[in-house]
């Protein structure tokens, strides 16, 4: 028995270093085969060290409990001879089951039979308590070594009947797949507190109370681009597209309050007066897309653009005052060319009032054909002359 017991122990601490679980695991079977050495009780009358063997099969019930069937049987020698066999069942109580080595305990119940030579078969209730080892022994794989000690009764607290000590030593094999640990569930934060949570959110930090897309953005109406949602968007309709600013505004880098997207003119000197262009006003406003039917104060399409521009440079200049000019060429009489001329001016003005800007910055003048820009030799020249331009009187 002792060099049962050194064989055993030599084994398990000259294991390799790579291992698998020395134990099935939750959810799994396993079936177990040993080789036993029996020390019978001496009311036996039979030999000692006889070997034997034992089969089991078993399952993990749950972290520390294991359920084992099994079979044994062993012929001893003795005067008389016998045959022994067994059927039981034991709980096993497991320890470090997810471990490279798993000692165990258990207590267990069965019927033995014994056939003795010439009769008397002392066959009956078989108890059994003790403790084992399981130990992984070959690498990677979950076969591992078992070795166990039992001591087997008729009865268990009754010194009187049959006591023996079985030492076991084999192998157990697992089998079947193991219930799958329990993954934790992912808790679903939202840390701005918006309804979207965090791992769908794409605008996270959206401030209380703002409301917010499937994304988690607060809408964007101008579509001016992610982070400058209505909520704090300054300048609401920018065009899609535009290049903006923190505020949703689009960009003015000479700060003339006219966007580059729509400055002719960057670069102006700061304090500058521009007109709706970006352009500084100087002294005169020319209108070159607005003419008039032939011998009539009549607007001829294409001349509401170019008054609109008028108007918007007007009242974003609002210190602003100017005479409305009007010029024609040298065809026909002076006095009915000057009134000619007045009513084209009235006309602007009265176009320049619609469009918002104040009557009082706002006088008229009919020059006539008093103040030629160029010959009037030509047809070109006098188309240069029927003009009507906003002379600046008053910033």
């Amino acid at each position: 028995m002792r060099a049962v017991l050194v064989s055993i122990f030599t084994v398990l601490f000259l294991l390799p270093a790579d291992f698998a679980l020395a134990d099935a695991q939750d959810g799994q079977g396993y079936f177990t085969a040993m080789a036993t050495y029996i020390d019978d009780d001496d009311l036996a009358a039979v030999d000692d060290g006889v070997f034997g063997g034992q089969f089991g099969f078993g399952r993990a019930l749950e972290e520390h409990w294991n359920l084992e069937g099994y079979v044994m049987f062993a012929n001893p020698d003795g005067s008389p001879g016998q045959d022994q066999s067994g059927l039981g069942a034991d709980m096993q109580l497991v320890f470090n089951r997810e471990g490279r080595f798993t000692p165990y305990l258990f207590l267990g119940a069965g019927y033995l039979s014994i056939d003795v030579d010439g009769g008397g078969d002392p066959d009956g209730l078989m108890l059994a308590t003790g403790a084992g080892l399981l130990a992984d022994v070959f690498g990677s794989s979950n076969i591992s070594l078992r070795g166990e000690y039992r001591l087997r009764s008729h009865e268990l607290f009754d010194i009187d009947h049959f006591k023996d000590n079985m030492f076991s030593l084999g192998l157990q094999f697992p089998f079947g797949r193991t219930e799958p640990a329990a993954v934790p569930r992912a808790v679903d934060t939202d840390a701005d507190d918006d309804g979207v949570i965090d791992a769908d959110d794409r605008c996270p930090n959206t401030p209380a109370g703002v409301r917010v897309d499937a994304d988690g953005c607060p809408p964007d109406s101008d579509g001016d681009g992610v982070g400058v949602g209505d909520h704090m968007d300054k300048c609401p309709n920018t065009p899609r597209g535009a290049t903006v600013d923190a505020e949703g505004c689009e960009l003015d880098d000479d700060s003339d309050g006219v966007v580059d997207r729509l400055d002719r003119c960057p670069g102006t000197p700061p304090n500058t007066q521009v007109d709706v262009r970006g352009c500084e006003i100087k002294e005169t406003i020319e209108l070159p897309g607005v003419n008039f039917e032939t011998n009539s104060d009549r607007l001829l399409p294409g001349a509401e653009a170019e008054l609109n521009d008028a108007a918007a440079t007007l009242t974003r200049n609002p210190g602003i005052t100017v005479e409305i000019a009007g010029h024609t060429d040298s065809d026909g009489a002076a006095e009915y060319n000057e009134d000619l001329s007045f009513r084209r001016a009235s006309t602007v003005r009265d176009y320049l009032i619609a469009g918002g800007v104040a009557e009082s910055r706002l006088t008229v003048r009919g020059y006539g054909e008093s103040q030629p820009i160029v010959d009037n030799a030509t047809r070109e020249g006098k188309a240069q002359n029927r003009r009507v331009v906003l002379r600046i009187l008053e910033r």
